[in-house]
């Protein structure tokens, strides 16, 4: 294969659960060495939760956890105790070999250790370290933990999910963990690019919380120009009608009409055959259909609910109005676009055989990213590294394993 995009590039991971790890698995999947540090014994947290694929038992040093892989595939797992002397000194040997450090522990961890930026800066002045955690490494909450829905319910995101009179509600995905995993990426590649000019490394801080602003879109901004609070709409638009999932005979199907487009309110109301919405004074444009929704609704519900999706989907499409189905997980994961787009690959794994995992969505033409490997078992990439990438002798890595460090 061709050399991939971070091909050069050394990373050494000291993250668990979700939101550190997803960031290093973008980096691996883009050609990164993503040396995953973790303690020996219990390691990533992550290792503890199922499913277990083929129903293997669960074990902090089995790498089958279907939620373990699928944040850590394609690293490698050193086996190390940052709590000893031993395990530290190893550490910053690796580091001084090493491009960029990850870590996502409550703010002051590494400090207490003795391996924070400060420290390790000092045995590689060129080193990229970023810290991700749930409130950042300022302000009265940055000793407080978090969890990926206290940081959606703390940021908003919950309270513009869910129907109009439920309850707030957590999406689907855990956003405020991915968000920071992304953001987290976005900050390394920036600091490798100015490495290039300046030789020199940076730290970065990530927030969990500060993404949850960053991406909630206009909620912000239309509180700040209006005054009023964004409030749950279910799977409406805020300012585009419809813009939202209507029942049809057999499941569901979401429709948009968007503002900047040519006017398609004529061909939808045709399409549905409710000809005399065309010409309402009430539903001229989008924002007074949103005016209006309490009325248009009902019409709408009543309309749709008379064809099948693919009945509708195939109607409006030849409209060119945007529609597409509401899918479950096993249809999306047959659907022939995901499947040309090769999205859901496998990668073999010692004792699993193949296993399916999602590919990566970045499609460079000339240093294409891919999924090297499975997730690792814990540690056992430990006598490897040590000796491959460290140059340590077979005695020196066996009075580490007794002094505890490995």
């Amino acid at each position: 294969m061709t050399d991939r995009a971070l091909s050069d590039v050394k990373v050494v991971d000291l993250t668990q659960h979700v939101a550190g790890p997803y960031a290093t698995m973008i980096l691996s999947d883009l050609g990164a060495e993503v040396i995953k540090v973790e303690r020996p014994g219990s390691g990533d947290l992550a290792r503890g939760n199922g499913p277990f694929i083929n129903g293997e038992s669960p074990s902090a040093s089995l790498g089958t956890s279907s939620y373990f892989m699928s944040l850590n595939r394609g690293k490698q797992s050193l086996a190390l105790d940052l709590q000893t002397e031993q395990g530290k000194e190893v550490f910053l040997k690796l580091v001084k070999k090493s491009d960029a450090v990850v870590e996502n522990f409550l703010p002051g961890t590494m400090k207490r250790l003795g391996l924070d930026y400060a420290t390790v800066k000092k045995h590689n002045p060129a080193i990229i370290y970023a810290s991700v955690s749930g409130f950042g490494q300022t302000g009265p909450y940055a000793q407080t933990r978090a969890l990926d829905i206290t940081i959606q319910a703390m940021g908003g995101m919950m309270s513009l999910t869910g129907e109009p009179d439920g309850p707030p509600l957590r999406p689907g995905a855990s956003l405020g963990d991915i968000t920071a995993g992304l953001f987290t990426v976005i900050g390394i590649l920036s600091a490798l690019h100015e490495r290039q000019k300046s030789g020199k490394g940076q730290f970065i801080d990530i927030s969990m919380l500060d993404c949850q602003l960053a991406i909630l879109e206009n909620a912000f901004a239309r509180y700040f120009a209006t005054g009023k609070i964004p409030q749950r709409l279910g799977t409406r638009h805020p300012v585009f009608t419809p813009f939202q999932t209507f029942k049809t005979k057999d499941g569901y199907i979401a429709i948009a009409l968007v503002g900047g487009t040519r006017n398609q309110w004529p061909l939808f109301c045709a399409a549905i055959g409710r000809l005399e919405l065309i010409d309402d004074e009430r539903y001229q444009t989008g924002e007074a259909r949103t005016e209006h929704y309490a009325e248009l609704e009902p019409v709408l519900n009543k309309a749709i609910k008379k064809k099948t999706t693919a009945r509708w989907l195939k109607e409006f499409s030849e409209l060119g109005i945007a529609c597409g189905p509401v899918s479950n997980i096993a249809q999306v994961a047959s659907h022939p676009q995901v499947k040309a787009r090769k999205m859901i690959t496998e990668v073999p794994h010692p004792r699993l055989g193949k296993t399916r995992v999602i590919n990566s969505p970045i499609k460079l033409s000339r240093t294409p990213a891919a999924v090297k490997k499975a997730a690792p078992d814990l540690g056992q990439d430990t006598r490897e590294l040590l000796t491959e990438l460290l140059n340590m002798r077979k005695s020196d890595i066996k009075k580490l394993k007794e002094s505890g460090g490995i």
